[in-house]
């Protein structure tokens, strides 16, 4: 199956607090914030969520369409995606603006707090599908991912107009979205991802209820962190999937990008939901364990293992045969 997957592409600057954010805010004083927070340390990575998740799908032996605006200062990012099975012939790099940047601080039980900077994403609009799927003989599937609304709405429709199935993870970007903007982002989705918190402010946002959007989607897929992931559908199937455990929490920056990607790779290759899910769950917690979006690895041994112990030998007995001829 041959995916495109849109959405931004950065650099991450990631600092961890050794305490807790929660105990720096003074309720009576919270429309006034001014904190500033000591980290004990500073790791400048490769990130963003779309290079995120073609780069886990690399990992796993697929070749994915990056699509993307980046800035002159791409070059040495470029070379690591592409040795790590990523396409990048159609990312769009801008001549006036540097590539986006994702500045995140972390404190001791998980939370984040992020800013980012656009940069030569603003340009992520001005990419045509219709030329990518012209050059590349068609695409299958098109993930649209956080990016400039323009670029995400631009996307969603041309899809719609080419016929491409698509999957919508609209996550970061909710709260820059218009209720029309999130309505059309969700409608006619093969697959639907956000977050636990995501998904309560799709509601929100959206103004429909569950029931309404479950019946615009195929499947609505909600990641929820140590608990697992919760896959529903308009038919009325609700199913829950632990998380897989892990070893030791190093940073949860990238882990929902992770998870898209197992999910996606195992759908690629023909996988049931019951199958690809775990994969996405333990390629979610391999990301946990190691600091920066892209710097975990895999190995069929391990990602087999992981899911044998948490959902069963058969699931991963269907698995083996794709896993098994992946890097």
């Amino acid at each position: 199956m041959r995916l495109a997957i849109t959405g931004s592409i950065a650099t991450d600057h990631l600092a961890t607090f050794p305490g807790r954010f929660a105990d720096q805010l003074i309720p009576d004083q919270l429309s006034h914030i001014s904190l500033s927070f000591l980290v004990d340390d500073l790791e400048v990575g490769r990130g963003g969520v779309a290079a995120n998740i073609a780069f886990g799908l690399g990992l796993l032996g697929l070749t994915p369409y990056l699509v993307g605006a980046v800035g002159p200062d791409f070059d040495e990012y470029r070379i690591w995606l592409k040795e790590h099975g990523v396409d990048t012939e159609h990312v769009r790099v801008s001549s006036r603006s540097r590539t986006a940047r994702f500045m995140c601080t972390t404190d001791q039980d998980q939370n984040q707090i992020a800013s980012f900077y656009a940069g030569a994403m603003t340009e992520a609009a001005q990419i045509d599908l219709s030329v990518i799927s012209g050059r590349t003989g068609g695409v299958d599937l098109v993930l649209v991912a956080p990016n400039t609304p323009e670029a995400m709405i631009r996307h969603t429709r041309q899809c719609e107009e080419l016929g491409v199935p698509f999957a919508a993870d609209p996550s970061q970007q909710l709260a820059r979205l218009t209720r029309d903007e999130v309505r059309l982002l969700v409608t006619g989705a093969l697959w639907l991802f956000t977050n636990d918190y995501e998904a309560a402010l799709l509601l929100e946002l959206s103004g429909w209820t569950r029931e309404e959007i479950l019946s615009r989607v195929g499947a609505w897929i909600t990641t929820r962190g140590a608990d697992g992931v919760t896959l529903a559908t308009a038919d009325g199937t609700e199913e829950s999937f632990p998380a897989v455990p892990s070893a030791a929490v190093a940073d949860p920056t990238g882990v929902g990008d992770a998870f898209r990607a197992g999910f996606l790779a195992g759908t690629s290759w023909g996988l049931a939901v019951d199958v690809a899910i775990p994969l996405g769950c333990a390629m979610a917690t391999r990301a946990l364990e190691t600091v920066g979006s892209q710097q975990y690895t895999v190995s069929p041994t391990d990602l087999l293992t992981r899911i044998a112990d948490t959902y069963g030998g058969q699931v991963g007995a269907r698995l083996a045969p794709y896993l098994e001829l992946s890097p």
